[in-house]
């Protein structure tokens, strides 16, 4: 089994077929404040199902280029915003 990058993040938007935008939040401390912030990046993710809505939680994995934007793939959908 490879070693694939895997996020968990937020569904923002499921306009495009068989595409969902993720949004994933971490937390990095601050250089002088010494403060944790959120950092937020939005990844473009290949659902090819139609599976999932805006507000899930979803688990997704890097894997190779499937079109210009997209080079993660949903793994699983962990369920509705908690």
């Amino acid at each position: 089994m490879s070693s694939s990058k895997r996020l968990v993040g937020l569904v923002v938007s499921d306009r495009p077929d068989k595409t969902v935008v993720v949004s994933v939040i971490r937390k990095v401390l601050h250089r002088r404040y010494k403060k944790y912030v959120n950092r937020r990046h939005k990844y473009y993710v290949h659902d090819a199902e139609n599976r999932c809505k805006v507000g899930d939680r979803v688990e997704i994995e890097e894997t190779r280029p499937v079109s210009k934007l997209k080079h993660f793939r949903l793994v699983k959908v962990l369920g509705d915003k908690q």
